[in-house]
C-alpha cells in the first residue's frame, strides 16, 4: 500500500495545531495541552492529507502565509523583553509554550512551528517569522522530517548546511542561538523503513559541534529522552516521534536553561 496512505500516525502532526487556517487532515498524534491539537470527529479522509500537503508545498513552498498576519500584527519586543522565538516543524508545533496552562507560564515566547517542515521550508521563512519579530533568541529544532523525506530525499550535510544559514542568519541579525538536538526516532510511523535513528546521531554530533565552534548554546533532548533503541519510549511519545506532555515536561527545562545561557552571552 502507498505509503502516503498509511501515513496518518504522523500525519497530522506534520500540521498539527494549524485548524485554524488550514483544511488539512485530523490530528492523531500525541495529545498535548495544545487545544488546537485534539482530533476532530468532522476532519477530512486521511487519503487526502499528502495530497493537500503536496498542493501547499507547491503554491507556497515555506509556508510563508501560515503565520503572515501573526508576524505583522506583532508589536515590537519591549526594551526589557526578553523575546525568544521557537522555529522548529511539529514537535515545536505542538508544544503549548506560554499562556496559564504553557509549559513557559507568561514568558514572551513565539511559537514559529510549522507541522511537516524540513530545515530548507524553515530557511525560506526565517527573516519573516524570526528576524523580523527581533527577538533576542531563537531556539531552533529541525532536521528530523529532512531525514523523512517530507519535501524530497535530502542528504545529512544538507540539512547541517540549512541548520548553519539559520544560526549564520540570526547571529548577522544580533540574535543569539540556541541549537537543539534533534529528538530521537526509532522509526517514523508515516514512512517506515528508514533507520533514521543512527542518522539523528549524526546531525545531532554535527550540531554540538557547531555550537561550540560558533559559540552557540546547545540543548541536547536526545540524551535526555532516548530509548535503548536510540528511540523515542512509548513514556514520553504515542508515535514514537512526537511528544507527550510528559515528554514536553521533560524538554521544558532544557529549552529554559539553555535560553538563559544564550541570554547571559554563555555557550
Amino acid at each position: 500500500m502507498n505509503h502516503r496512505i498509511l501515513s496518518l500516525a504522523c500525519a497530522v502532526s506534520l500540521f498539527a495545531g494549524t485548524a485554524a487556517t488550514s483544511t488539512l487532515g485530523a490530528q492523531t498524534s500525541p495529545a498535548n495541552t495544545a487545544p488546537s491539537n485534539t482530533p476532530s470527529a468532522s476532519a477530512p479522509p486521511v487519503r487526502d492529507y499528502w495530497k493537500d500537503h503536496d498542493e501547499q508545498v507547491k503554491n507556497d513552498f515555506g509556508w510563508l502565509a501560515k503565520f503572515k498576519e501573526a508576524d505583522l500584527a506583532l508589536a515590537a519586543p519591549g526594551p526589557k523583553e526578553n523575546r525568544v522565538a521557537f522555529m522548529g516543524d511539529s514537535i515545536t508545533a505542538g508544544w503549548n509554550l506560554t499562556g496559564a496552562d504553557g509549559f513557559f507560564r507568561d514568558k514572551p515566547y513565539i511559537n514559529r512551528g510549522i507541522s511537516g517542515q524540513t530545515t530548507p521550508q524553515m530557511l525560506v521563512r526565517f527573516r519573516q517569522d524570526v528576524i523580523d519579530l527581533k527577538p533576542k533568541v531563537v531556539v531552533i529544532l529541525a532536521g528530523t522530517n529532512d531525514i523523512a523525506g517530507n519535501t524530497g530525499p535530502m542528504t545529512i550535510e544538507q540539512t547541517e548546511s540549512n541548520l548553519a544559514s539559520m544560526a549564520d542568519l540570526a547571529t548577522a541579525n544580533h540574535i543569539r542561538v540556541v541549537l537543539c538536538s534533534v529528538l530521537p526516532a526509532f522509526d517514523y510511523p508515516w514512512k517506515r523503513g528508514l533507520d533514521p535513528a543512527p542518522k539523528i546521531l549524526a546531525i545531532n554530533a554535527w550540531i554540538k559541534e557547531l555550537a561550540a565552534a560558533k559559540h552557540y548554546v546547545f540543548v541536547d533532548y536526545h540524551s535526555a529522552m532516548k530509548d535503548e533503541q536510540n528511540g523515542l519510549p512509548a513514556t514520553l511519545s504515542r508515535d514514537g516521534v512526537h511528544p507527550l506532555p510528559a515528554g514536553y515536561a521533560v524538554m521544558t527545562p532544557l529549552a529554559q536553561e539553555g535560553i538563559e545561557k544564550a541570554l547571559k552571552g554563555k555557550d
